[in-house]
C-alpha cells in the first residue's frame, strides 16, 4: 500500500530515546516532512510486533538501541492536500527508553540527527507534535 494517498490508515512507531535528559532527534529525509526534525519510527513490516519495530527502526536510523519496554502513547498523523484528500494518515504507537548502546549515526532515510534538549526543537522546523511530545514524556522519565 502506498504511504501516500492510501487507501487505510498505516500503522506506525516511533521512539523517543533519551539520555542525560536529552532526546535523539532526527532529521527526515524523504518527505512526509522532508528537512523536518522527528522521532525516529516508520511503518510496522507484516509479523513484527511494535516493539520489534520499535527497536529495527531506532537501530536503522540512528544506529543505537535503547531500553524499550511498554507503549507510552499512540495517536494520529492526518496530512491533507488543498483539497480535503488524505495525503497520509500513519497511526503512530510511541515507545520511550534510555539509551543503551551504539555509535549515533544518521542512517537509513535520516539525513542528520542530534542529542537536544527539548528547549533547542523551538528554532527548529519539526513534524507536529514533536516538541510538545518530547517534552511530556521526558518530563515523566
Amino acid at each position: 500500500m502506498s504511504r501516500f494517498y492510501p487507501d487505510a490508515p498505516r500503522a506506525s512507531v516511533s521512539v523517543l530515546c533519551h539520555r542525560d535528559g536529552r532526546a535523539l532527534v532526527v532529521k527526515r529525509g524523504k518527505p512526509p516532512f522532508k528537512d523536518h526534525w522527528s522521532l525516529p519510527g516508520g511503518v510496522i513490516e507484516l509479523g513484527e510486533t511494535l516493539r520489534e519495530a520499535a527497536a529495527r527502526e531506532l537501530l536503522e536510523e540512528t544506529g543505537v538501541t535503547a531500553d524499550l519496554d511498554q507503549p507510552v502513547e499512540t495517536f494520529d498523523s492526518i496530512q491533507r492536500d488543498p483539497d480535503g484528500k488524505v495525503v497520509t494518515h500513519f497511526i503512530l504507537t510511541v515507545f520511550c527508553g534510555a539509551y543503551l548502546a551504539g555509535t549515533p549515526e544518521a542512517q537509513d532515510d535520516a539525513a542528520d540527527l542530534d542529542w537536544v534538549l527539548p528547549e533547542e526543537l523551538d528554532d527548529r522546523p519539526t513534524t507536529p507534535g514533536t516538541p510538545d511530545r518530547i517534552r511530556r514524556l521526558l518530563s515523566s522519565t
